[in-house]
């Protein structure tokens, strides 16, 4: 992960905008795919200890996001925010605006707040991806009232919580997997008992965790740029490799309700393709997911990896990773 990615902040109060570029680690697909699909929003969108809920989704021009921010940390209901995002235009992979506003549940408009009209430009450069981001309010005094609010303060938390998931991953990947060799490995998402879970796998084929065995969120570094996760979920795990056998692997992370999931029978696992060339990861891409649900197409990931992920026309989810550690 770089400690040097460009995060430019300014305020106009001549024209009553927010004007931000911030730059992130990782490919155009991956970033556009972060700030359009609700299941990712979800984990990163809002400031801790806040956690965004999306209720309803509807992403193109005429549609609408309509989400739920919660403090994970109080039962309060004025801990809690609606907020709903009408988009305005959408260019795939270039830019999307949209009016956003403070609402209740249904959607009904808190007149009394201040909107905020987004516009979102991507720009994919060789290693990064940057989001120039303009935030234009009516008036001078809706403005400043955001700016009280601590709309800095919140949107930095929100740009950090993306990039802690990215220096996770990251590394773990190159911890985990050095070479080039192919393997093929099973995925498995669980609500919160991942070590539970490996614990009993661990027992029962008698092998040892792979690297540095079972690695938690709270076991990510904090630094200027990363401050640490929130306490609600620094023990569980963030990901765990286990031999099982025939060389086979199993790896897991916890992706529960706090951080945005709703896993159930079907969509907790994972057949993932490691092949040995880029061109083998085309193919088996290609050939697997005729006639399936394409959840994310091939594209150089964050992580180092060139991935992809899929569910096939039969119903079983795949994913595809090349890592070139060469």
């Amino acid at each position: 992960m770089k400690s040097n990615l460009q995060f430019d902040f300014t305020v106009n109060k001549d024209n009553n905008t927010v004007n931000v570029q911030r730059e992130f680690a990782a490919s155009l697909e991956l970033v556009w795919e972060a700030w359009t699909n609700p299941e990712i929003l979800d984990q990163w969108w809002a400031p801790k200890p806040y956690q965004t809920k999306t209720k309803s989704m509807d992403f193109r021009e005429g549609g609408s996001w309509l989400y739920q921010m919660y403090n994970t940390q109080s039962e309060k209901q004025q801990e809690c925010h609606w907020c709903k995002n009408d988009y305005h235009k959408i260019v795939y992979k270039s830019m999307f605006s949209g009016l956003d506003a403070f609402c209740d549940e249904n959607g009904t408009v808190n007149k009394e707040m201040p909107r905020t009209l987004w516009t979102n430009v991507f720009t994919e450069n060789v290693n990064t991806t940057l989001v120039t981001i303009t935030a234009t309010y009516k008036s001078l005094s809706d403005l400043e009232k955001i700016i009280e609010m601590g709309f800095k303060e919140g949107f930095t938390m929100a740009m950090e919580n993306l990039d802690q998931y990215i220096e996770a991953q990251f590394q773990l990947r190159k911890q985990n997997k050095p070479n080039n060799k192919s393997r093929v490995t099973t995925y498995l998402n669980f609500p919160g008992n991942t070590e539970e879970a490996f614990i009993f796998y661990k027992s029962v084929f008698k092998t040892d965790f792979i690297g540095k065995g079972i690695q938690r969120f709270g076991d990510i570094p904090a630094d200027a740029g990363h401050p640490p996760v929130s306490n609600a979920i620094k023990k569980m795990v963030l990901h765990v490799e286990l031999p099982i056998v025939g060389g086979h692997i199993l790896m897991g992370t916890d992706a529960p309700k706090e951080m945005g999931f709703t896993l159930k029978q079907g969509n907790n696992m994972h057949i993932c393709l490691e092949p040995e060339t880029r061109e083998e990861a085309d193919r088996l891409f290609n050939e697997l997911s005729v006639e399936g649900n394409v959840t994310m197409p091939m594209a150089d990931m964050f992580f180092g990896s060139y991935f992809g992920e899929f569910s096939d026309k039969y119903g079983i989810n795949w994913m595809i990773n090349y890592q070139n550690n060469n």
